[in-house]
């Protein structure tokens, strides 16, 4: 979570500050990591996208509580019957001291997804991307 590690592959895994100390020249090897990763897996916290289990996504949110919090924020500013592109909920200025500013596209929209399940969003095409409309 304070690294905001989204998708990535387990050989980059093993190169980043969660399972390497540069400083002392070590780091976890695969073996280890998979086993971490694979707890992760079991808890809802990480999903591989690959049969190989060579690449995954890492939630320190499931989808549905990333939703709720972007739903928060829709319904506390008055945004709903509003609609955004992913890229300003993602990286926009008004979204800038939010928890879920920066957050990966794919996490973005499985939480999108998740409003969308619950009738309060609808994701959208627009010219220049996707987009989402709030209710």
């Amino acid at each position: 979570r304070r690294h905001r590690l989204p998708a990535t592959t387990v050989r980059e895994a093993q190169e980043s500050p969660l399972f390497a100390n540069h400083r002392l020249q070590r780091k976890l090897p695969l073996e280890a990591i998979q086993v971490v990763l694979e707890e992760l897996r079991k808890n809802g916290n990480l999903e591989w996208l690959d049969k190989n289990k060579t690449s995954f996504l890492i939630m320190w949110r499931r989808p549905e509580e990333w939703g709720k919090l972007i739903y928060q924020w829709v319904s506390k500013n008055g945004l709903t019957n509003s609609v955004f592109t992913l890229y300003e909920l993602a990286s926009g200025d008004d979204t800038e001291n939010e928890e879920f500013h920066g957050l990966d596209e794919t996490m973005l929209l499985r939480a999108l997804q998740a409003l969308q399940q619950e009738h309060k969003a609808e994701i959208i095409t627009l010219d220049d991307g996707r987009g989402v409309k709030f209710f």
